[in-house]
């Protein structure tokens, strides 16, 4: 890995910590270990994917979908989120 790309990489993770963060005070009925594992959760849907300018928000855009789903008795599969 080039010294760019760990530092990217860095970033990536330092930006998913935040948006880990803003999830817990959104949510503070959630534990912080529930709101960590839907966030690596979602965080694996994204490996290997060639843009990586835009994953922390979109994590936190699909735990939040998950979250919201799962307060109002609904479904929480990936692919029915994904096409609203």
């Amino acid at each position: 890995m080039r010294t760019d790309d760990r530092q990217n990489a860095d970033d990536e993770d330092i930006a998913v910590e935040h948006a880990a963060e803003r999830l817990a005070g959104r949510y503070p009925d959630v534990p912080r270990e529930r709101i960590d594992e839907l966030v690596e959760k979602h965080r694996v849907e994204f490996d290997g994917a060639p843009v990586r300018d835009f994953v922390p928000v979109l994590i936190e855009h699909d735990v939040k979908q998950e979250l919201n789903a799962s307060r109002q008795g609904g479904t929480t599969g990936q692919q029915e989120e994904r096409s609203r």
